[in-house]
């Protein structure tokens, strides 16, 4: 599966849980569970609003402070309503649509200074990192969201003068970068593309007030997370793309097309922001792409190669986990040599997108005591897959599903049977689930 970006309008973090919720509405239930699990508590609103500006039609994302009259154990967690709702609604909430970052909070440029004033606490970067790595939420949807914050901050703190954990968020605007983020990395989990693509961002112009005063546009952080993307000017003022949603596409590392393997159109999703542009559409749309059937996908990664005879087994151990889990890395993987002098040593090779070479390689001498390695471009074969939940019980199983020549097959991941029992439960639960996610239909 292939998704490719089209920033109409511009691109924030809601305007990307909106369009992919358009274009996957399986996945609503699971996104709002996701962003309560991340500890986002039941008097912050989250709501799913249907949306048409007449141009086009599709969904808007809302976090929001919810009235006293609504604070209930029984208020549900999302309500769609039809466009002729939107306006009642926005009338009685303050909304959270294109914003700006201060710190690494998310700051609605219609708030008024009294706004400011009565929720005027702070929260550190590192006090939320520990909020949500202490949250039950799943592995890869935890990895995405540390891994979009850690850019917010770490550009934060760059521009403010101060360690990424010190970069602070205000109190309300902190729910609404959780829920963004937490629910940005469900949905790449949850959707599990393959590959990534975006038009040209429109820069925008002018100025923006924040708590910082009047900034040029785009802001401070969102011209360093934009750093490496196709950007334009369509002659537009105002803020057009927020640093949440420029770090969303910064994670994900989209090439600047669609590429020339042949591929099928399979949905699209329209995603709103609030504001308003005249003579446009203010939407971040996503085309989803699908290989023909039976399809093999080709294209070219980078390819890592180093030998490491001088570091304990132990912290080599760590900083291959950490190069795993970086951003443009697709795989690591590592096996004994004998080097020179006849010492043992560890031949470790790494393969990375393409685009992220760079990157991939200052990562290598970060985490290992290497000071050389070799590198090429290869192109590289895969077979179609996706990923797939299927319930056993009161347990959702992970299934990926391949598409093979002579048919598919699927295999249930391990780690969705962790729980299951012994050995043997365990490989029933993998049969089950097997066979359940290749029914037809499923």
């Amino acid at each position: 599966m292939h998704l490719h970006f089209d920033p109409v309008g511009g691109a924030a973090g809601d305007m990307f849980i909106a369009a992919l919720l358009h274009a996957f509405p399986e996945h609503r239930d699971g996104l709002f569970a996701a962003i309560r699990a991340a500890g986002v508590p039941r008097e912050i609103g989250l709501r799913l609003l249907e949306h048409t500006d007449a141009a086009m039609t599709g969904l808007r994302f809302d976090v929001l402070e919810t009235p006293t009259a609504m604070k209930s154990p029984s208020m549900p967690a999302y309500r769609l309503v039809g466009a002729t709702n939107v306006t009642a609604t926005a009338a009685l909430h303050a909304h959270h649509g294109h914003s700006h970052a201060h710190g690494a909070a998310e700051h609605d440029h219609s708030h008024t200074h009294s706004d400011d004033q009565a929720h005027n606490t702070h929260r550190r970067w590192a006090d939320i990192r520990a909020q949500l790595v202490t949250s039950p939420l799943a592995p890869g949807v935890l990895k995405h969201a540390l891994g979009i914050f850690e850019l917010i901050a770490e550009v934060e703190a760059k521009i403010h003068g101060v360690t990424a954990a010190e970069v602070a968020f205000h109190e309300v605007g902190a729910w609404d970068s959780i829920a963004d983020v937490v629910g940005a990395a469900f949905l790449i989990d949850a959707v599990a593309a393959q590959s990534y693509s975006c038009a040209p961002l429109p820069l925008g112009s002018g100025r923006v007030r924040t708590a910082h005063g009047m900034l040029p546009v785009p802001a401070p952080a969102t011209a360093a997370l934009l750093t490496g993307l196709v950007t334009f000017d369509d002659g537009r003022e105002g803020e057009r793309v927020t640093p949440t949603g420029a770090a969303i596409l910064r994670y994900l590392q989209p090439s600047g097309s669609t590429g020339n393997v042949p591929r099928r159109l399979a949905r699209i999703g329209t995603g709103f922001g609030s504001k308003r542009f005249e003579g446009i559409s203010n939407v971040l749309r996503v085309l989803i792409f699908e290989q023909a059937e039976h399809a093999e996908l080709t294209d070219q990664v980078a390819q890592i190669e180093f030998e490491v005879d001088d570091q304990t087994p132990e912290d080599l151990a760590t900083g291959l986990e950490r190069l795993r889990a970086h951003a443009g890395v697709l795989d690591v993987t590592q096996s004994p040599v004998f080097g020179k002098k006849g010492r043992i040593a560890v031949r470790v090779q790494v393969l990375a997108h393409a685009h992220a070479l760079s990157d991939a390689v200052r990562a290598c001498f970060a985490e290992t005591t290497t000071i050389g390695l070799r590198h090429q471009l290869v192109q590289r074969t895969t077979l179609v897959r996706r990923s797939t939940n299927v319930q056993l019980g009161d347990r959702a199983v992970a299934v990926k599903i391949v598409e093979r020549p002579a048919g598919p097959t699927a295999k249930a991941e391990m780690d969705a049977l962790g729980e299951a029992g012994d050995h043997a439960q365990r490989q029933q639960a993998r049969i089950d689930a097997t066979a359940k996610a290749l029914k037809p239909g499923h």
